[in-house]
């Protein structure tokens, strides 16, 4: 062999162990990505039962309920982003900052029954939230940042951008009643 020959099995050997170690890479990161959806987005399109994700929104005033199984506390809640609303499932204690009508972002799995939880995160001051579901309230035309923090979750399924700005034009007058789908 001569040493030209040589060279060039030994660029075209680095080559393949180095797209061997970048496609082991992505596979080993492509387990550990988790996205972000919305209950709307789930609605739309569920993930796949073995995909983790992170789902966003706020707590449907009135929607918890907790129980025990045995020593372990069972919480079910509802997370809307004003289009649509998740039923999730979550075992173990909430987080102290865990409010009915504030943001929440829940790490767990979809299953037939709803989403299942391994992980809820609550807000940690009164003014937090997460960015895809303001940008989910702004895209619905739920809520507008210009007039005043978000409405809370039992106004969603009435208020517009426009009530919105009617309300911070006359403070005087009625918000707009909420309505049961």
């Amino acid at each position: 062999m001569t040493r030209k020959t040589r060279r060039l099995w030994l660029v075209i050997a680095c080559v393949t162990c180095l797209g061997a170690a970048a496609a082991l890479m992505l596979q080993a990161f492509s387990s550990d990505i988790v996205f972000f959806v919305t209950p709307s987005q789930v609605e739309a399109k569920p993930p796949p039962a073995d995909r983790t994700v992170r789902l966003g929104g706020m707590v449907v005033a009135g929607s918890v309920k907790q129980e025990k199984q045995g020593e372990t506390p069972v919480s079910r809640f509802d997370v809307t982003d004003g289009q649509a609303a998740v039923t999730v499932r979550f075992e173990g204690i909430l987080p102290d900052l865990f409010r009915e009508g504030q943001s929440v972002v829940a790490v767990g799995t979809m299953h037939k029954d709803g989403f299942v939880a391994s992980e809820v995160l609550a807000k940690h001051d009164e003014t937090y939230m997460p960015k895809e579901v303001a940008e989910a309230l702004k895209k619905s035309g739920k809520w507008d940042p210009r007039f005043g923090p978000p409405p809370s979750a039992e106004s969603w399924n009435t208020m517009t951008a426009q009530d919105a700005q009617k309300t911070k034009a006359n403070p005087d007058s009625p918000a707009p009643a909420a309505t049961k789908p």
